[in-house]
């Protein structure tokens, strides 16, 4: 099973990537793809939109960190449109 979940990369500032990765790798494992990354101290985000939309189409879980991230950059409307 393939989860979307946030791997740090920042050594003094906490910066984290969104990547696919299998459950059973640890967070620093290695992933499957990256997807985007999130600055908690900036409050930036930048997502790859269309390779989410694969990840959670072939059945992905974002955890619950990632699932917040994605609603306020608010991916799940933009979703619901183009679906409709």
């Amino acid at each position: 099973m393939v989860k979307l979940r946030l791997k740090r990369c920042g050594r003094k500032q906490a910066i984290y990537r969104i990547v696919a990765i299998d459950v059973r790798s640890r967070r620093e494992g290695r992933d499957l793809q990256k997807v985007g990354f999130y600055d908690p101290i900036k409050n930036q985000t930048c997502l790859n939109v269309p390779a989410i939309l694969y990840f959670l189409e072939k059945g992905a879980r974002p955890t619950r960190t990632v699932s917040d991230i994605l609603r306020k950059a608010e991916f799940f409307k933009d979703k619901e449109r183009t679906l409709s």
